[in-house]
C-alpha cells in the first residue's frame, strides 16, 4: 500500500491529521469520530513517506486494550516496531532498564494495589480502618501522588481545592497516614505506580546520561485520551520531549473520566497557549450513533447538567441514518431500574427482536449484579462484555 494510498480511508478532517506530520499536533474528536484511524493512519503515512521511522516513536494511552488495538491497526496497516504502550507499561520498561545503571541491583517489586500497605500503615498510626475506609484512603494517597502533592503540602492542597474527606478522616490524619504508607512500601522493597513514573521522571531529569539514551531512541510521541492526562504524567511526558515538539496529542474534555484520581482536561484545553504554533484538527463526524442520540448528547454536552456550557465542547454531526427517538425513564432505586430494563427486554424479545441486539451499558463493573440479578430472575439470557459475571467471581 502506498502513502497516498493510506489516505483513501479517511474523510477529509481525518485525512488533514494524518497529512499534519510534524508537531506539534492536537486533535480535538469527539466520540465516534475514529481518532484512533486518524492518529495510526498518520503514524504509517509518516513510515510509507520516510518520513518517520517506526523504531523511534513511542505511543502511549491509558489501557493495554487500546494500546494493543493501536499496535493491531498498525500491523495491517503494514507498520512495525512502533512503541505503543500505556504510560506505566512504558515507564516500568525503561525504569527496568535504567535502575542497574543509576541505582544498582533491580528495581523494587511492583505494588499492584495499594490497600494492604494502606491497611499496614494505619495499623501503625492505630487509626482504625475498615475495608471502605482503606479503599478511600487508598485512592486519596493516589491522587496525591499523581497531583505531586507530598505530604507535607496535602492539608492545603486538599483545602484550597475543597477535596471531600476520605472516609471521615481529617487531613492531617491523610498526611500521617501518607508518610506511614510510604514508609511501609519502602520497608517491603515495593513501589507502587505513581512511583515508577516518579523514579523514571527524576532519572531523566538528574542523569544526563539517561536523557540523552531515551531522546536518542524516541524522536516523536503520540498520546491518546490526553484529556486524561494526570500532572505526573505530563512530567514525564515534559522529559521524554526534552524540549522537542514532535507531539500529537488526542483527546475530548467531554470524556474525562479519571478527574477523581487526578486527571485534568487542563493540559489538553491549554494546549495551544504552551505551543502557540501548534496545528488544531477537530474531528466531529460521528460514525457511531443515529442523529436522534448525537443531538441529545450535543445538547447535554453544550449546557451541562445545569445549564452552563461547557469549555472545549466539540459539536458533533451523526452520519448514520435516523434511528428511533431517545427514551427516558427515572426509577427510585438501583433494583427498580433494573426490573424495568430486565421487562423492557422481555417485551422486546416477545415482539420479535433479537437477545444480540440488545445492549445494557453501565458507568463500573459493580453496577452489573442488579441487571444480572433481574435478567436472571426474568429467564432472560445473557452475556458479560469487558467484565466477569457478577456471581462468577470469586468474592
Amino acid at each position: 500500500m502506498s502513502a497516498d494510498q493510506l489516505l483513501e480511508a479517511l474523510d477529509p478532517d481525518q485525512r488533514a491529521v494524518a497529512e499534519a506530520l510534524f508537531g506539534p499536533v492536537c486533535v480535538l474528536a469527539g466520540a465516534g469520530t475514529g481518532k484512533t484511524r486518524a492518529i495510526t493512519h498518520r503514524i504509517a503515512y509518516g513510515v510509507h513517506r520516510g518520513s518517520y521511522n517506526p523504531r523511534h516513536i513511542l505511543a502511549v494511552t491509558f489501557t493495554v486494550r487500546a494500546a494493543g488495538e493501536m499496535r493491531t491497526r498498525l500491523r495491517r496497516l503494514g507498520v512495525l516496531g512502533v512503541q505503543a504502550r500505556t504510560f506505566h507499561s512504558a515507564a516500568l520498561r525503561q525504569l527496568s532498564y535504567f535502575w542497574p545503571q543509576v541505582v544498582g541491583g533491580a528495581p523494587p517489586r511492583l505494588l499492584q494495589h495499594k490497600a494492604p500497605v494502606v491497611a499496614e500503615a494505619a495499623q501503625r498510626l492505630r487509626v482504625k480502618v475498615d475495608r471502605i475506609s482503606v479503599r478511600d484512603l487508598a485512592a486519596e494517597i493516589e491522587w496525591a501522588k499523581v497531583s505531586l502533592v507530598t505530604a507535607d503540602d496535602y492539608v492545603q492542597a486538599a483545602s484550597a481545592t475543597d477535596r471531600p474527606s476520605p472516609a471521615g478522616f481529617d487531613r492531617a490524619t491523610v498526611a500521617r497516614l501518607m508518610v506511614a504508607y510510604e514508609e511501609a512500601k519502602d520497608a517491603r522493597g515495593l513501589m507502587d505506580f505513581e512511583d515508577a513514573l516518579m523514579h523514571l521522571t527524576a532519572f531523566i531529569l538528574e542523569r544526563p546520561e539517561v536523557a540523552q539514551a531515551v531522546r536518542d531512541q524516541y524522536h516523536r510521541f503520540v498520546v491518546d485520551e490526553y484529556q486524561d492526562v494526570s500532572p505526573l504524567q505530563q512530567g514525564l511526558l515534559d522529559q521524554w520531549l526534552g524540549g522537542r515538539k514532535e507531539l500529537c496529542v488526542v483527546g475530548d474534555p467531554s470524556q474525562t473520566i479519571y478527574s477523581f484520581t487526578g486527571a485534568s482536561d487542563y493540559h489538553l484545553l491549554t494546549f495551544p497557549e504552551r505551543w502557540p504554533d501548534a496545528k488544531v484538527f477537530r474531528l466531529v463526524r460521528d460514525y457511531r450513533s443515529t442523529p436522534q442520540v448525537v443531538g441529545l448528547a450535543n445538547d447535554l454536552l453544550t449546557h451541562g447538567a445545569r445549564g452552563r456550557r461547557q469549555r472545549g465542547v466539540l459539536e458533533l454531526q451523526a452520519q448514520r441514518p435516523p434511528g428511533p427517538p431517545v427514551g427516558y425513564t427515572a426509577y427510585d432505586d438501583d433494583d427498580a431500574e433494573a426490573a424495568g430494563v430486565a421487562e423492557q427486554i422481555r417485551r422486546l424479545v416477545a415482539g420479535g427482536t433479537s437477545a444480540s441486539e440488545i445492549a445494557v451499558l453501565f458507568r463500573t463493573n459493580a453496577q452489573s449484579e442488579p441487571f444480572e440479578q433481574a435478567l436472571a430472575d426474568a429467564g432472560i439470557g445473557y452475556q458479560v462484555r469487558g467484565g466477569e459475571r457478577f456471581f462468577q467471581r470469586p468474592e
